[in-house]
């Protein structure tokens, strides 16, 4: 299972939309191309709804199934 950990994109303990959006776009999503991705859901900071929003319409296009929260109790997406 691939993971994604929200966790990466933090500036300064914060999500800055900007800099997400920005980093979201240089991602290769075609990475995740057939995989079972996880969206780790505990992060050190609030995380604002629309960034998972953002990349699960990234990766619905590529993954195989997405969920969301931790490995041992992820939730399935899609």
């Amino acid at each position: 299972m691939e993971i994604i950990v929200l966790d990466d994109f933090l500036k300064d303990g914060i999500l800055k939309e900007k800099n997400f959006r920005e980093e979201i776009n240089g991602i290769d999503w075609g990475q995740y191309a057939n995989c079972n991705v996880l969206i780790k859901g505990c992060s050190q900071a609030t995380i604002p709804t629309w960034a998972y929003l953002i990349i699960t319409a990234r990766l619905t296009k590529y993954a195989k199934n997405i969920y969301y929260g931790d490995v041992r109790s992820a939730i399935k997406v899609s």
